[in-house]
């Protein structure tokens, strides 16, 4: 079967479009291929971060993504921290990507600029992302646009590893989310929706509550037209809207649009279908919240099972490498 892996980190708010545009996917993977899921909160500490809101943001993410429908009992959810081969692989995939690599990589670029403080995990942290993905002899990598460098990376390490060392990782590729899951800003339609760079009026998080929802679709950017089309170019407000009604009621934009000819109905209908499809996730994640003892109780049997494979790819890997194994 094949053997996906996807993380995401604990930090910002899980918004409309991790839903739509992953996490939706990563509970309809875990029925059709052998799936692992991540909390990444190694990969938060690039930037620094209050310990209690730290161990806060973990468990909170880790029961959203409970509540969106992940099971334990048919995938692999775990916190990142807690299966130790992470960081150690992470060390071993810096010593084999070079220093031009890692410069090159443009979401480094990007936040560096923007930081006050540049850590040198902020650098390097392509690599610990390579030991999350090599760990699990992944063969699928579901990812957004914005991280296809980091696959690429990930590919070319585990190829240059086998290449000196003999075989030793699965080398895998990156798939990406059908048309109609990206989710744009609904102020800024140009720009996606963002855990780190949204906008307030322009982020519907996913445990807004009805109202909210419904005024932040109503104030929506659109445009001077009446046509409602789905043109990314020429009309990105309204074609998010379509997207977004599309992606929460199955249908495709184009199919939505041909129902639409005011942006007012549009904006009253696609609320309508977030609050409905955000709502049985808000009720689960309440219930977990109540109980966050059982929430860890689910991520300890995960981090069991992760380390079970992990323990293996690293000592695959040690053994390549030639490092006196303990005795």
């Amino acid at each position: 079967m094949t053997r996906v892996f996807s993380g995401i980190k604990p930090t910002g708010d899980v918004h409309l479009g991790n839903v739509l545009g992953a996490l939706l996917r990563w509970v309809d993977d875990q029925h059709h291929a052998e799936s692992v899921y991540c909390v990444v909160d190694l990969h938060a500490l690039t930037v620094p971060q209050h310990p209690s809101e730290l161990q806060r943001a973990s468990l909170r993410l880790a029961q959203i993504l409970l509540a969106v429908g992940l099971d334990p009992e048919v995938c692999t959810l775990f916190v990142q921290s807690h299966v130790h081969e992470h960081a150690e692989l992470a060390w071993i995939m810096e010593c084999t990507a070079s220093y031009g690599e890692l410069s090159r990589m443009t979401q480094f670029k990007d936040k560096s600029t923007k930081a006050g403080f540049v850590s040198g995990g902020l650098f390097t942290y392509p690599a610990l992302m390579a030991a999350d993905i090599l760990l699990y002899d992944t063969d699928e990598v579901p990812v957004g646009d914005d991280q296809r460098q980091h696959v690429e990376l990930t590919r070319d390490i585990a190829e240059r590893f086998n290449a000196r060392h003999g075989t030793t990782f699965t080398v895998p590729s990156a798939t990406f989310p059908t048309a109609g899951a990206r989710v744009m800003d609904l102020q800024n339609p140009t720009s996606k929706m963002s855990k780190s760079e949204d906008t307030a009026p322009g982020t519907i998080l996913l445990l807004d509550d009805p109202k909210t929802i419904e005024r932040k679709l109503k104030r929506a950017v659109t445009d001077t037209e009446s046509e409602v089309r789905y043109d990314i170019e020429a009309k990105p407000g309204v074609s998010n809207l379509l997207s977004i009604l599309g992606a929460t009621t199955g249908q495709s934009p184009e199919a939505v649009a041909k129902g639409y000819s005011q942006y007012g109905p549009l904006k009253t209908d696609t609320a309508a279908a977030v609050i409905e499809r955000l709502a049985p996730i808000q009720d689960r994640f309440r219930e977990l919240e109540a109980d966050p003892a059982e929430t860890l109780r689910q991520l300890a049997i995960g981090a069991t099972k992760a380390q079970e494979r992990a323990s293996a790819t690293l000592a695959r890997a040690r053994g390549a490498l030639g490092l006196l194994l303990p005795a």
